[in-house]
């Protein structure tokens, strides 16, 4: 038998793992993921359910516990995007040379 993997992400996110080929459900708020994952469970091909952190976190503890007892389907926080974290594109490129070429490079 084969099994799929299904997400369960906020608006922001949702897009990006429906391009990724990723069948979605867009969750606005944590208390509607209590009956998603009720239903997640009741589906016989779904191997793998992905499920936003910060949407986890939100589910009663009894609920959430009961989830991540089932062996099927597999339950997966992952960390939402950080939209207005700073970036440090320029210590990536460096470190991206570094390995490239063996050594540091300055950049002005």
């Amino acid at each position: 038998m084969s099994y799929r993997v299904h997400v369960l992400a906020s608006p922001a996110s949702a897009a990006g793992f429906r391009l990724a080929g990723l069948s979605v459900d867009e969750v606005r708020d944590a208390r509607d993921v209590e009956p998603r994952l009720a239903l997640a469970a009741a589906q016989p091909d779904l191997g793998i359910l992905l499920v936003e952190q910060r949407l986890l976190d939100g589910v009663p503890e009894l609920a959430r516990r009961a989830a991540e007892r089932r062996a099927v389907p597999i339950l997966v926080p992952i960390p939402a995007p950080e939209w207005g974290a700073k970036s440090d594109a320029g210590s990536l490129i460096l470190e991206l040379l570094r390995r490239a070429i063996g050594y540091r490079v300055r950049l002005q």
